[in-house]
């Protein structure tokens, strides 16, 4: 079970206020990491959350018995981390969040078997956003076994 996930974003606060809107949870300083960050909390029951970080943060690891830290670094617009979440809102209402706030997005049906809605955060930071319906599909497709038989049915 993932419990977070971080991101960084230009605008870390409006970014996190927005993935709390999705989830219908809140969004407060996160001043652990980087006094700039911000955490969205989905307010479920499983401490659902996304850790926002201005863009250029980077973890890493503290000598000895401490945490790790943020430090800044140069930064690509893009990134390869992304996250899945679900909402209880509909496609129309995701699209006109993404629409309001000028960021791509798109209904994209993943391999055949479950949509999601991709939408692309400060046009740099893709997080796909699944509907109830679109959370059914992926439930009912996303396993070991389901995965297993993909896999052996891929040509070599």
């Amino acid at each position: 079970m993932l419990f977070h996930v971080s991101i960084a974003a230009h605008d870390p606060r409006h970014v996190a206020q927005v993935l709390a809107e999705i989830w219908g949870g809140d969004a407060l300083p996160f001043p652990p990491v980087s006094n700039n960050g911000w955490i969205a909390l989905a307010d479920d029951d499983r401490g659902s959350a996304i850790e926002v970080y201005p863009i250029g943060t980077v973890l890493r690891e503290a000598e000895g018995d401490a945490d790790a830290f943020g430090d800044t670094v140069e930064a690509s617009p893009f990134t390869a981390t992304h996250a899945a979440i679900a909402t209880s809102l509909d496609e129309a209402a995701v699209m006109t969040i993404a629409a309001r706030e000028g960021w791509p997005a798109k209904y994209r049906k993943r391999g055949g078997a479950f949509g999601v809605i991709e939408m692309w955060i400060e046009g740099r930071q893709m997080v796909e956003i699944l509907t109830p319906p679109m959370q059914a599909e992926y439930l009912a497709s996303v396993s070991v076994a389901n995965w297993r038989a993909m896999l052996n049915g891929a040509p070599g």
